[in-house]
């Protein structure tokens, strides 16, 4: 029998604990173990791919200062002989190992423009038919004596849920500085339907083994049993990493570093295409649906409230804010309001209490099955703030709804201390719900709400106290990091009240601050496109979910969302940092391709769930969305039917469409044009506001009985831009998403 002395593994102080596969890389790196087959050079980066025992590795290093150990492809038995084989245009190196269990095919891409990046992608033909019981992870953080015990740092941000599939971290000791991983969720799709497996938290780790971990069938009695065929190539992994040094050490820096590398990441994903959606019919058939259908209204007190779901729930005031703001912009947008809004506004002082100076959730009138006392903080200032919008707008009962409760909104604020529970008894503040699921945090990014109603007070009066409230507010929610985001919509009022502060204090933290809010909003995106499910019949593209906790997309926060980043761009200018600018444009651009599908009569009947449904019913027939779709590919509509969320079609008709006068047609683009300015009887100048590098989509859409005219696209820089599509109803251009485009059409 052969003795063998038993060595301690001394670790750095934050790892509590590691796995066989740390101690199995660190003997490999310790004892000189692995072939090199390659060295790169990235920047002032090295990177060296090697074979090991049972992987293949890519070891990225900055001199003095550590490094990583990617993991390319692993073998569990180590019998494989790997080859360097012909690059294809755009790659660095590929090489194929051939192995017991197939054949793994790895190509690496490297970019060294501004920030580094780097990407990988390994394919698999399996031999047989393979299951997959187990992968381990794809990345090691490494110190400098490439020990992956030795190195200490911060994970910032990881995956929630089915969201983007990213890690955001920082190694402080000995100094690599910060990498954001990024794995491409998307060319993934065909092993997770062959495993019929979900990336649900499938981005993370426990320092120092990161990354990405294949999911893998429930181990049970009776596991089942979905391996992928053999002899058919499968994608196993796809990461896009992003390397920086000189990480930032305060939460400002950070957050501004991560829209950086993450816009850089984005630009090497595969983005889905988007099509001409028609808000302008959507929205007219939603409004006849609100002003017929007997499912959408109620009459109360000799007036007409709407329901927030078909037959479900009661009216209550966001619900009627909502949906009545976004008649007044779409009736501001057609040049003549509809009778429904006035309608509905003179319904509003109902909801005012003249004991507590308020505005209430509910009617007086509300069934006993509700707390009518209970009030969810963010519910308080939402119905204000669209108050105050349609205010700014000239509306006098909006204003005096706003000016005798904003007091009492400015009471909880203070006594909450600007960090909001998730519910309490609005007669005298006691708490009903402290916190959310974690037990850690309420409402996070009330705050940002609060702070914009308050700017818009400010606008409104010219009163100092409502700009001190506004700062106080923002102040309040700084150290959050990436744990700001409650609700997305939220988050994205947020970000624009920052952008507002900073307009009007001319103080850089709060532009600063902006970022961190966006960085919490698009941590919580869905940065892929899915064909999990039902989830094959929609799309779900940079898609945020609801909560920062929740398994689905929802609506309303997505329009709102939207209505928010269009303030937040219009205050931007040009010190934005040039990644958010492109973020905001992109998510945009998508949400008014998305958002098609929350529309019952846009899927088929078995991608809507069935009955009973979380609240009321669903009505295919009627134009309001559903209020809930699913990255992991669940049936859509579980929720419910959301006719407060009617208003998503309206929104986009009024910002995605523009009228031109005395012209045969009306101009449609999916970014915001942030001027239009007549240069001629028949011609005009746009000024679109996306990312540098990205691409809008611009349409002439005839008008009825009108003929599109011959029409030329021109750049700034003189060249013509041809059409993708052309027939008798609309003229389709591919635009680039920033800069100056001059538009001409004949009689």
């Amino acid at each position: 029998m052969t003795n063998r002395t038993t060595q301690t593994v001394e670790l750095a102080e934050s790892i509590p604990g590691v796995s066989a596969y740390v101690l199995a890389l660190r003997g490999e790196l310790r004892n000189g173990g692995m072939e090199r087959i390659e060295l790169l050079q990235l920047g002032d980066l090295t990177v060296e791919v090697c074979r090991g025992r049972d992987s293949i590795w890519a070891l990225v290093r900055r001199p003095g200062k550590g490094g990583l150990a990617i993991r390319a492809a692993f073998v569990p038995d180590g019998d494989m002989t790997v080859r360097k084989v012909a690059a294809e245009p755009g790659e660095a190196l590929r090489l194929e190992a051939e192995g017991t269990i197939g054949r793994h095919v790895v190509a690496l891409r490297t970019s060294e423009a501004d920030l580094h990046r780097m990407q990988l992608a390994v394919w698999l033909t399996p031999r047989a038919p393979l299951l997959i019981p187990f992968h381990p992870r794809d990345l090691y953080v490494l110190d400098a004596g490439d020990d992956p015990t030795g190195a200490t740092g911060t994970v910032e941000a990881a995956q929630r849920g089915v969201n983007g599939g990213l890690i955001y971290f920082r190694c402080d000791d000995p100094g690599f500085d910060s990498t954001l991983y990024l794995q491409n969720l998307t060319r993934l799709n065909d092993y997770y339907l062959a495993t019929h497996t979900v990336p649900d938290g499938a981005v993370g780790g426990e320092w120092p083994e990161l990354g990405y971990s294949p999911p893998t069938p429930p181990q049970s009695g009776t596991p089942p049993t979905h391996p992928l065929p053999p002899g058919q190539t499968v994608m196993l992994s796809n990461p896009i990493i992003v390397f920086r040094d000189g990480a930032g050490d305060d939460e400002l820096e950070m957050a501004r570093q991560f829209l950086q590398m993450l816009g850089l990441a984005y630009k090497a994903l595969p983005l889905p295409h988007v099509d001409y959606r028609d808000w302008i019919d959507r929205a007219d058939r939603t409004i006849a649906d609100l002003e017929h259908a007997p499912q959408a209204t109620v009459r109360h007190y000799g007036h007409t409230y709407v329901m927030p779901y078909p037959d479900g729930e009661y009216p209550d005031v966001m619900v009627q804010m909502s949906v009545l703001a976004a008649l007044h912009d779409y009736g501001r947008w057609r040049g003549e309001p509809f009778p429904l809004e006035d309608e509905l506004r003179r319904g509003l002082p109902r909801f005012y209490d003249e004991e507590l100076k308020v505005v209430r959730r509910y009617l007086p009138n509300v069934g006993d099955d509700k707390d009518a006392d209970a009030v969810d903080s963010w519910y308080l200032y939402h119905p204000m703030l669209n108050m105050a919008r349609m205010a700014l707008d000239g509306d006098e009962t909006c204003r005096d709804l706003l000016m005798k409760s904003i007091d009492y909104g400015i009471r909880a604020a203070r006594h909450f201390r600007y960090a909001w529970p998730i519910m309490y008894d609005i007669r005298d503040f006691s708490v009903k719900t402290r916190a959310r699921n974690d037990d850690r945090f309420g409402q996070t990014d009330v705050g940002g709400i609060y702070a914009q109603l308050m700017l818009f007070c400010y606008q409104l009066t010219n009163d100092q106290m409502y700009l001190d409230e506004a700062r106080a507010a923002i102040d309040a929610a700084v150290g959050m990091r990436f744990n700001l985001e409650y609700q997305a919509n939220l988050t994205a009022w947020g970000a624009a009240a920052c952008l507002r502060l900073w307009r009007i204090t001319n103080e850089q933290r709060y532009r600063a601050q902006s970022y961190v809010y966006l960085a919490s909003f698009f941590h919580n995106c869905e940065l892929w496109e899915s064909e999990i499910g039902h989830a094959k019949h929609y799309r779900n593209f940079l898609g945020a979910t609801c909560l920062h906790d929740s398994p689905y997309m929802a609506i309303y926060e997505c329009f709102d969302s939207f209505t928010a980043f269009e303030a937040y761009l219009a205050d931007s200018g040009p010190d934005l940092e040039p990644a958010a600018r492109m973020l905001i444009g992109e998510y945009c651009k998508y949400a008014l391709d998305r958002a098609w599908f929350y529309y019952p009569d846009a899927l088929p009947p078995e991608a809507i769930a069935g009955p009973p449904h979380q609240s009321g019913v669903i009505n295919p027939k009627l134009s309001f969305p559903l209020e809930d779709l699913y990255g992991d590919g669940q049936q859509a509509g579980q929720v419910g039917q959301e006719i407060y969320g009617c208003g998503a079609a309206m929104i986009f008709a009024s910002r995605a469409f523009h009228h031109i006068e005395d012209a045969p047609f009306r101009l449609f683009c999916n970014l915001f044009v942030r001027t239009i300015e007549r240069t001629g009887d028949r011609a005009l100048t746009l000024v679109l506001d996306g990312g540098e590098t990205c691409h809008a989509d611009l349409s002439l859409v005839r008008l009825k009985r009108k003929r599109l005219p011959e029409a030329t696209l021109t750049s700034a820089h003189g060249d013509r831009l041809r059409p993708h599509h052309a027939d008798n109803d609309r003229i389709d251009f591919r635009v680039p998403a920033s800069g100056r485009l001059i538009l001409q059409w004949s009689e």
